[in-house]
């Protein structure tokens, strides 16, 4: 952070946590009993996939990252989805004192809330997952659900009339005896599609 190392680990995990506008207590218990139990180091017999953090004594270095809450409009990432500052504060710091309770504080380590970081990860594999909560996930596809709705009502409402509704419209000439003033029994409809 301003060109100084403020926080540093060996083997371990790199967390990059986004706090989503919708994350509870509940989330973060979830996500801090994952993070420490997720078996992703090798055994000491060279097995894969058989050890947590935790078996190894290994260190958690913990960065808040609101850019994973990003919704794309179009080519614009949008961040409405990500929790406000004050409250993602507390929430981050929150989820640092369970994971701290939950193992050995002194090998969690983590970055500076809300500065501008250059992070630095040494990938073994490389291996990256994406954790989400079990509501987050059912949450998303609904989000991006009702987006596709409004989208489609969007389109719907900027569409530009087609031929036939404009002829609908077109006020009708009186002089023309195969216009209907609806008097005679015309039951067409004059709504749009």
């Amino acid at each position: 952070v301003g060109g100084e190392q403020i926080s540093s680990i060996g083997r371990g995990l790199c967390v990059l946590l986004g706090i989503s506008l919708e994350d509870t207590q509940r989330e973060l218990e979830h996500m801090v009993r994952k993070i420490l139990n997720l078996r992703v180091f090798e055994d000491e017999s060279g097995k894969h996939w058989s050890k947590s953090v935790m078996d190894k004594q290994y260190e958690v270095l913990c960065v808040s990252q609101f850019t994973l809450q990003c919704i794309l409009k179009g080519n614009k990432p949008d961040y409405h989805m990500a929790m406000p500052t004050e409250q993602a504060e507390s929430f981050y710091n929150n989820f640092l004192e369970q994971l701290r309770k939950a193992y050995k504080p002194e090998l969690i380590k983590d970055g500076k809330f809300g500065a501008y970081m250059q992070v630095h990860i040494q990938n073994d594999g490389p291996v990256t997952i994406e954790l989400e909560s079990p509501a987050a996930t059912v949450d998303l596809k609904q989000l991006t659900k009702l987006e596709k709705q409004q989208q489609r009502k969007e389109k719907t409402r900027t569409k530009v009339p087609s031929e036939s509704s404009r002829e609908r419209n077109a006020p009708r000439n009186k002089d023309d005896p195969s216009a209907s003033s609806g008097a005679e029994g015309d039951v067409s409809s004059e709504r749009e599609p």
